[in-house]
């Protein structure tokens, strides 16, 4: 039977409807905290509050205007929220480009500025930022997702400083490519700009820098943010955990 550590605490999740933001939200569940499932998809949001015993916020993390008024009431928050767009340079849409920002790094201040009062007050909180190995490291082609994650990292480590004496400690996790919905989407894209077939994409692109070549499993990155949002991890704060298949090893 797993262990209770976390009953009686309050978590939130965005993006927990799927992928990485859903095997966190059942890392928690398993260990006795209520969670709030923050994502755009309705239904999914929903069955997956329905699965764990937890509540849906139907949010759109791109309508950062709305946030700005925002309170939270939660002892963990983790940033998991994230899209990709693939294109040179040249050729991206500004509007794209914002949106990713928006979502991905100006989303996660709002939603941080919102909670840490509350966590101040109970002297307690844990904040875990879904970033990536593309928060160390870039790639070509991805100029809007690799400067938010950059910028999330920077965030991360400014909460750490500020929220320290207040029992508040704020970390990222930097996986490599996961076994979501999210790198599936940009197989495609992926073999348009790099001129190779879909079905070498994985392998020759996406695995290229990594000594393990695999996709890392959702359950693994949650596994970890798991561990940063428990009670061992205390002296944990502004640090970023690779799990990249040694990637950033070289």
């Amino acid at each position: 039977m797993t262990e209770q550590d976390l009953a009686g605490r309050k978590a939130l999740v965005t993006g927990g409807a799927s992928g990485i933001g859903l095997a966190c939200v059942r890392e928690f569940a398993s260990r006795g905290a209520h969670v709030t499932i923050a994502d755009l998809d309705a239904a999914g949001a929903q069955t997956v509050a329905d699965e764990v015993g937890g509540e849906a916020w139907v949010v759109d993390l791109g309508d950062t205007h709305a946030l700005e008024s925002l309170h939270l009431d939660v002892d963990i928050l983790v940033n998991n929220a994230g899209l990709q767009r693939v294109s040179p340079l040249p050729e991206f849409d500004p509007e794209q480009w914002r949106l990713l920002h928006r979502i991905m790094l100006e989303a996660p201040f709002l939603l941080i500025r919102a909670a840490l009062p509350r966590m101040y007050e109970r002297g307690w909180g844990r904040i875990i930022n879904l970033s990536s190995v593309h928060g160390l490291r870039a790639s070509a082609y991805k100029s809007a997702y690799v400067s938010a994650k950059h910028g999330l990292e920077g965030l991360s480590k400014v909460t750490a400083l500020e929220g320290g004496p207040h029992g508040v400690t704020s970390n990222c996790v930097n996986p490599g490519y996961v076994r979501t919905p999210l790198v599936e989407k940009q197989i495609a894209d992926q073999a348009r700009v790099h001129d190779v077939p879909e079905s070498e994409v994985v392998e020759r692109i996406l695995l290229s820098e990594s000594v393990i070549k695999r996709l890392v499993e959702p359950a693994e990155v949650a596994s970890l943010v798991g561990w940063l949002a428990g009670t061992t991890s205390g002296m944990v704060t502004g640090a970023s955990y690779t799990m990249d298949g040694g990637w950033t090893t070289r």
